[in-house]
């Protein structure tokens, strides 16, 4: 009866155990997985320590690093703030020296148009007292092309008014018939200077004794005395035929006195010439013809040839109506007053 309830136990004790095995393994699975995990935990703490060292080593000479630069940067800045208070201040002075040149550059121009419109004044008032005085159109009209020329140089459009007065006097210059002023003034000069040559018609001059071929004569005091007194006898007295039987005889000094009153009636129409006063140039030179006709020697061709001049000169017109520049002179005017005020 002692040997049943042992026997009895094992069975129980079996069962027990088999049924406590499977908890177990679970259990040490557990304690296995849960070891491997402090374990990997613990790697994974050290590498993350590790990694953790490393990156506040180099952030720290990222640090170091991030404020050398800073302060490199902050000195640049510090240059860069001086040369940029003395760039502004070279600026400002640049700015200071453009406003000054500008300035200068204006009172420059304003004081070159000035220059230059006085210079025109005095270009048309010389062509004005051209046309009053001497009658000059050609001078006029090339004074005025030069003043045109000048304000066409410049550009201004405030002178636009006084080119267009400028150009239409000049227009109404150009449309003057042209006289030969100058051809006139030569032929009369050569008039002038041919009249000492003309032959007066009582030319009371004694000619020169001709040359005679002396013969042999008798020898004798007496006859040789006689033919002498004979030559000088007929040189004194001269015979001439005069187609006109009431033409002056004049005295040698009355003819110098001829001479000379005709070159000033010559003289005095080449200024009527000039001044284009045609009635005092017809005058002077109908004189000039009547002095010729009457005193002068009309056979000799000299003379024939002063008289043709004479009329050509009488029949040419020298007389035109010349216009005036109060135009260009009101613009000028207007001008001025434009620029002071």
């Amino acid at each position: 009866m002692s040997e049943q309830p042992q026997t009895d136990d094992k069975p129980d004790l079996l069962d027990y155990l088999g049924r406590l095995q499977p908890a177990l393994i679970l259990a040490l699975l557990a304690l296995g997985i849960a070891g491997w995990q402090w374990w990997d935990s613990n790697n994974r703490i050290h590498q993350l320590q590790a990694e953790l060292g490393q990156r506040l080593a180099a952030s720290s000479s990222v640090e170091q690093e991030s404020r050398v630069l800073s302060k490199q940067a902050m000195d640049a800045t510090r240059d860069l703030s001086v040369k940029l208070g003395e760039i502004q201040g070279k600026l400002a002075d640049s700015q200071n020296q453009q406003l000054a040149l500008e300035a200068l550059y204006q009172d420059l121009a304003r004081s070159r148009d000035e220059w230059t419109l006085a210079d025109i004044e005095q270009i048309v008032l010389s062509a004005s007292q051209q046309l009053q005085l001497a009658g000059n159109a050609r001078a006029a009209l090339i004074a005025l092309q030069s003043a045109d020329t000048r304000l066409q140089r410049l550009n201004k459009p405030q002178f636009t008014a006084l080119r267009r007065a400028i150009n239409d006097d000049i227009q109404r210059l150009q449309a003057v018939p042209q006289i030969d002023t100058v051809g006139i003034t030569l032929r009369l000069d050569a008039l002038i200077v041919d009249v000492d040559d003309l032959p007066i018609a009582s030319d009371h001059e004694i000619p020169a004794a001709q040359t005679r071929t002396r013969h042999p004569q008798p020898a004798g005091m007496a006859n040789r005395f006689g033919r002498e007194v004979w030559q000088e006898l007929k040189g004194l007295v001269q015979v001439r035929r005069m187609d006109a039987p009431d033409s002056a005889l004049l005295a040698p000094e009355q003819v110098y006195f001829l001479r000379q009153n005709l070159k000033l009636r010559l003289l005095t129409a080449r200024i009527a010439l000039l001044a284009h006063d045609e009635t005092s140039y017809k005058a002077d030179l109908q004189a000039a013809q009547h002095w010729v006709k009457r005193y002068f020697n009309s056979s000799d061709a000299r003379v024939t040839n002063a008289l043709v001049s004479l009329g050509k000169l009488a029949n040419s017109p020298v007389s035109i109506q010349l216009p005036t520049l109060s135009e260009s002179l009101a613009a000028l005017q207007s001008s001025r007053i434009g620029r002071n005020r």
